[in-house]
Order: structure tokens, then C-alpha cells, then sequence
């Protein structure tokens, strides 16, 4: 292992004329143990460590990175890296002197992983396997996992800044699966954030996920075919907010923007919501899935307004893209881990509440769909075109929820139906803690939130003919 004092010393050689860079270093720990079939059939623990050196010129970033964290490995690298110095100058706005420095801590710095015995742990997941199984006599399938990592990550700069977090994450998964007549069905829930296992382990917060997944499994054992056309929807408060990650979160991220490919490049000032939205990205939540003491180029992360009342206040940045740009960076320089490369990514990203209740909104609509939960989606920066399906969803007839619907998706533009929304619900909350964000092959944990929402017109896609 290298010292510091000789990392400090090479790195303010290898970033003489370049723009910007760090040496970043990473430790990971992390476990799994999955519950399946009612036997252990995962239990596994890894540990990862390295760094990345990262030298940025311009709009142009060298970075080599190694397990390996020896003297040669880093004068290797380091040799890779410093050519870009003598690399031509981008054209680049005004220069922001980039705000860095660890924030007060948002989460223990404690590592969940020995918190709790292997014999605890492993004794908790049968325990809930055999709770689902005898709620229901219809279970054919339980699968029950605990995840948990720490990550410790130390970042130096060639101005002598330096910065250090400890960062824990967990997750705890269940999903049941429904066998009655021929049908089968599904149902899952989960829950996590950046603490120890204890919140989620002790017998009242399992037992209330395990609930939720087997409600799941029997809504959708009584689901009917979706309709499908054009229908006002009234989204429900929390995971629903996954929607506005992809369909608008993507879009504000500052590379996007900079490089002119998102829907909502050069229009700050506009309005691009209806009137009431307003839209944060708060990576400064304590304990949550998204949340970061600061980011991974050691920028402390905040509250940033991306959309205020309906117009656009500003993008998410990292350091690059933030100078590149001519503003601050915003705390979002996020990466996978050690062997990649920072970039603009979300935290948590949340629409605000207002005033209206989500039974206020059923209620003025003849015919329509309620959707409390939706799952995976697709979405097109560019366009801002989107595709969701729904997880749990309802017809909505005469202003009241009446059956369970089953392939349920929708279908639109993230510009178009924010310009759609028009009414938000004074049920503002955050998602379960279990978001996982993919950009350009790198997964970051994320978190989301919104109130009750209602859509005026959106493509439902469904089977009912």
C-alpha cells in the first residue's frame, strides 16, 4: 500500500496544466444471502479494493484505475494519465472554483455486515420464509433475501484538498408466488437504506413487508385485463416517483445538457412543468438509499431546486460538466466504484407536495386508472419518451377504484405529461429504499419521492379488447 504523503506528491506532478482530477481510493465489503425454496441458497462475501486516477483537460478525462495498490501500479497509471496535459484547451466557460470538502455525516460509519451473527441472520430468513408460507395456503414459492455492503472511499486532489466517507447500504427483498386453479402470481416488497440491518430486521418491520408482498400476489390473483387508449391516471405517493426519475431526472443530469441531447437543454428559465411542480434532487437525506455525505469526486451534497413551480431552475452536475458549463457543481459526480469514471448522476429526487388528497382526485375522474405502484420503465433522453409498467393498478368508474388490472403500462413524453399534471396530493413520500439507477453501464443506488399525482391524459397501454 502507497502513503499518502507519496500519492499527494505524484498526483500534483501527474495534474500540472491539467484542468482538474483526484486520485480516488475504494474499500468495499458487501454479502448476500438469499432465502429460496425454503433452503439457503446464497451466502456469499466479497471484499474490493482500489483506486482511480483521473486527469481532466478541457471537456477531455484520462483515467486508468488498479486493484493493485502498489507504488509501480500508481506511477503506471499515472503514466497513462499525464499525457492528456499536453492535450489542446477546449473551449470552456467561465471557471467555477469547485466547492469540496466532507459534509456533517448523514449515516453511521459503521459497517452493517458484523452488526449482526451469521447464525441471527440466517435464523431471520427462515423465520419469514415460514411466516409467508403459513399466511396463505396458496404459496407456492417464497424467496426472502439480506443484502449489506460498507464502501469507504478516500479522495486527494493536487491542491492538497482531501476527503474520506464511510458509506453502509442495506436491503432486505420478499417475494411470494400465488398458485390457485392453473394461475400463478406474484407479489414482492422490499426495504433498505444507508444504516445498519437493524430497522428492517426486528419482527414488525419484516412482518409488515411480508404483508405487502402477499397483498400484491392477491390483487393480482383477482386482476382483470388492462384497458388501453388515452385515460386520466392518478399515480400514487412514493415508488411512483420512479416515473419522474427516468422520465425527467435523466433529463436534467448536466451532461445531457451540456452536450445539447436532453429534451431540456438550454431552457432554463422556461416553464416545463404545469403550475405547482417542483422538482429536488436531496442527496443530503439522512439514511436514505440515494444519500451521500458527499459525492464521489468529494463534493458535499444539498439540496438542489431543478424545477421550481414549473420552470426550470437548473441541471445536476458534476465537476467537469459543471465547469465545462460555467456553474458549481451541485454534489451528483457519482460512480459505480473505483474502476469508473465519475459522471452527472441523481440521488434522491423528489416532486414536492401540495394540497389535494389522492381520494379528491379519484373522485374527479369518470373513467381512468389508479396506479400505486409502478416497476420497470424505459425512457429515451433525447425525446424524453418513456415506457412503464405497472406492478400493482386499478379501474378507476364513476370517481371510484373499482377492479384490479393486470399489464397495465404507460406510455408518453416526460416533457408532455409534466405539463399534464393537474392536481398534487399532500402525500408526499419517499420510495422503500430499494432504487438502483443505470447510466452508461454504471449502477449507483438512488432514491425517489413524490405525493399522489394526477395525469389529465396519458396512453395507457393494456390487453382488454
Amino acid at each position: 500500500m502507497f502513503s499518502t504523503s507519496a500519492a499527494q506528491a505524484l498526483l500534483e506532478e501527474t495534474l500540472f496544466g491539467c484542468d482538474d482530477g483526484e486520485l480516488f481510493f475504494e474499500h468495499r465489503e458487501s454479502e448476500q444471502l438469499t432465502f429460496d425454496d425454503a433452503q439457503l441458497k446464497t451466502a456469499s462475501r466479497s471484499v474490493s479494493q482500489g483506486f482511480g486516477l483521473r486527469a481532466v483537460k478541457g471537456d477531455m478525462a484520462a483515467y486508468a484505475h488498479s486493484s493493485d495498490l502498489s507504488d509501480d501500479a500508481l506511477s503506471r497509471a499515472a503514466s497513462s494519465v499525464r499525457t492528456i496535459a499536453s492535450a489542446p484547451q477546449a473551449n470552456v466557460s467561465t471557471q467555477i472554483a469547485p466547492h469540496f470538502g466532507a459534509r456533517g455525516a448523514l449515516y453511521a460509519p459503521e459497517s452493517p455486515l458484523d452488526a449482526m451473527r451469521f447464525a441471527d441472520k440466517l435464523t431471520l430468513l427462515q423465520t419469514i420464509d415460514g411466516y409467508v408460507r403459513r399466511a396463505d395456503h396458496r404459496v407456492k414459492q417464497v424467496s426472502v433475501s439480506l443484502l449489506g455492503s460498507v464502501q469507504q472511499v478516500e479522495i486527494l486532489r493536487a491542491d492538497s484538498a482531501y476527503a474520506y466517507d464511510i458509506r453502509p447500504l442495506v436491503r432486505l427483498n420478499i417475494s411470494v408466488v400465488l398458485e390457485d386453479k392453473g394461475r400463478m402470481e406474484s407479489g414482492s416488497s422490499g426495504t433498505g437504506g444507508r444504516t445498519l440491518y437493524a430497522p428492517y430486521t426486528h419482527e414488525a418491520a419484516w412482518k409488515k413487508l411480508a404483508d405487502e408482498a402477499l397483498r400484491l400476489a392477491r390483487v393480482s390473483m383477482e386482476s382483470q385485463p388492462a384497458p388501453a387508449g388515452e385515460l386520466p391516471v392518478v399515480l400514487g405517493p412514493g415508488w411512483c416517483g420512479v416515473l419522474l426519475h427516468e422520465a425527467v431526472g435523466h433529463g436534467l443530469e448536466g451532461d445531457f445538457n451540456r452536450k445539447g441531447t436532453s429534451t431540456f437543454s438550454g431552457r432554463i428559465g422556461e416553464r416545463v412543468a404545469s403550475k405547482g411542480v417542483t422538482v429536488v434532487d436531496d442527496g443530503s437525506l439522512k439514511d436514505r438509499r440515494g444519500s451521500l455525505s458527499m459525492d464521489d469526486e468529494g463534493t458535499p451534497t444539498g439540496r438542489n431546486v431543478l424545477i421550481e413551480d414549473g420552470i426550470l431552475k437548473g441541471y445536476m452536475q458534476d465537476r467537469m460538466n459543471a465547469r465545462l458549463m460555467g456553474v458549481a457543481a451541485t454534489g451528483n459526480g457519482r460512480r459505480e466504484s473505483y474502476a469508473h469514471l465519475p459522471m452527472p448522476r441523481m440521488t434522491n429526487t423528489i416532486m414536492l407536495g401540495s394540497n389535494h388528497s389522492q381520494q379528491e382526485m379519484i373522485a374527479s375522474i369518470p373513467r381512468g386508472v389508479f396506479m400505486p405502484q409502478l416497476g420497470g420503465g424505459q425512457v429515451d433522453i433525447t425525446s424524453g419518451k418513456f415506457v412503464f409498467n405497472a406492478t400493482e393498478a386499478y379501474l378507476i368508474e364513476n370517481g371510484k377504484i373499482t377492479a384490479p388490472l393486470k399489464g397495465a403500462t404507460l406510455i408518453g413524453s416526460g416533457p408532455d405529461i409534466m405539463q399534464k399534471i393537474t392536481m398534487i396530493g399532500n402525500d408526499e413520500a419517499m420510495d422503500p429504499g430499494v432504487g438502483t439507477c443505470g447510466k452508461d453501464g454504471q449502477s449507483v443506488p438512488v432514491g425517489v419521492g413524490q405525493p399522489s399525482l394526477k395525469i389529465s391524459a396519458i396512453t395507457v397501454g393494456g390487453t382488454a379488447v
